[in-house]
């Protein structure tokens, strides 16, 4: 099965955003069992966008599109491809109370030129968005197929997992099944070197995909039914904790699933209450766990201390330590956990403090020294980190090890 991808907008086009969904989706394809021999990025012209479409339905069994099903009158991914398909424009009655159903639901009223997005090509079959107004859908004729997606990846990537992927598994017969194995503490390059022999397999297939700080490897597999696939994929997923466990912190089924997500929904499980003070990450690891939904039913407090004088006023943290040994400090970060974890009388306090750079340095307490802390019952452990990178990777990173730290103190393992 042959499959083109065709991404929708002038944007994308001129390179004023990157075309992330067509890298994301050409990295899933060959896991569906599909061949990929071209990608279109096509601006916002009927014309060239039909033709590109004609092209992509000469050449290709499956052509799938991203981007333009919005609104607005720039927004001609729907239409060009009825034309190109010969079918008429019609309007869908279920996607239309979708679309009123998600307007009533959140008390906004719907602006008229909204109802475009409930118009599809003739005999389409709609793929629901949980994230967005735009539904996806497949259109299928003379043998061909056509495949519409919304170009955010928010809603793009959800859509793909959910409805693209079992639509292509079907079209050949069978199943996918994909599982995560987040990895932290390990480079892209280490983790490839002690893996790279099982990423040559078929099927099934190990991939990795890196960000920041942590590594992530799919696993995937193709079969006749669910049961085949997990069979498939159990040993494999055995192999690799054999050689990278220890640095495996968690297993999910949710790919773009995060550490702060992850750890939050422990915490959850747990029961266990926990607050935060904040130093140079500014609030950035509260706002990565409040990302998790029922988070508020463990989250007591997080402080954003920046100054010495907060720091001492609000947790507790002696005048003498700040003197001796200064803000960006192992013995500030123990109080700074310990403080804000008596204030706020909760299970576990957080703490970071550090130089984000690029000013406040000095030969002893470069860019990029950070600690973590993290107090609960009878101990603290402080971890003293020496980062690299830009202001916002070194504050970045200085969250990911105070979440390690959580999970850590957390135990167990998560697989959801």
């Amino acid at each position: 099965m042959v499959v083109e991808i065709v991404s929708v907008g002038t944007e994308l086009l001129m390179g004023q955003i990157v075309n992330t969904d067509a890298a994301y989706l050409a990295r899933r394809l060959p896991e569906a069992g599909a061949t990929l021999y071209h990608q279109v990025t096509v601006g916002d012209n009927p014309e060239r966008l039909k033709e590109a479409l004609l092209t992509a339905l000469s050449r290709s069994d499956v052509v799938i599109t991203s981007g333009g099903l919005g609104p607005t009158k720039d927004d001609l991914t729907k239409d060009a491809a009825a034309d190109a398909l010969g079918l008429p424009m019609e309007l869908n009655p279920e996607a239309e109370r979708r679309l009123r159903g998600y307007f009533e639901t959140r008390h906004r009223p719907m602006a008229p030129n909204n109802l475009r997005q409930a118009f599809f090509a003739r005999g389409a079959v709609l793929f629901p968005n949980p994230n967005g107004t735009a539904p996806g859908c497949v259109i299928e004729r003379d043998g061909k197929a056509v495949i519409h997606l919304p170009g955010p990846p928010r809603e793009f990537v959800p859509m793909v997992e959910s409805s693209v992927l079992p639509y292509l598994a079907a079209r050949l017969g069978g199943v996918i099944r994909s599982r995560y194995l987040r990895m932290f503490g390990i480079g892209e390059s280490d983790a490839e070197t002690l893996l790279s022999d099982l990423m040559d397999a078929p099927n099934p297939t190990l991939a990795p995909y890196c960000s920041l700080g942590e590594v992530q490897f799919r696993l995937s597999a193709r079969a006749r039914t669910v049961d085949e696939a997990e069979s498939l994929l159990n040993p494999l997923e055995e192999a690799v904790r054999a050689r990278a466990g220890e640095f495996i912190y968690a297993r999910t089924d949710i790919p773009d699933d995060t550490m702060a997500r992850i750890a939050a929904r422990r915490l959850i499980k747990s029961g266990k209450t926990i607050a935060l003070a904040e130093s140079l990450t500014g609030g950035l690891l509260a706002a990565s766990l409040v990302a998790q939904s029922g988070v508020s039913s463990v989250l007591e407090e997080a402080v954003v201390s920046y100054a010495n004088s907060s720091k001492m006023r609000r947790l507790g943290v002696s005048g003498e330590s700040l003197r001796k040994y200064g803000a960006v400090s192992e013995q500030v970060a123990r109080e700074m956990a310990e403080g804000i974890r008596g204030t706020a009388g909760v299970d576990i306090g957080i703490s970071t403090t550090g130089i984000a750079g690029p000013d406040g340095a000095t030969p002893v307490k470069p860019v990029g020294l950070v600690y973590a802390a993290l107090s609960a019952a009878g101990h603290t452990e402080v971890k003293r980190l020496e980062l690299k990178g830009h202001r916002d990777d070194i504050r970045q990173l200085a969250c990911l090890h105070a979440t390690k730290l959580l999970l850590n103190e957390l135990g167990g393992s998560y697989g959801g």
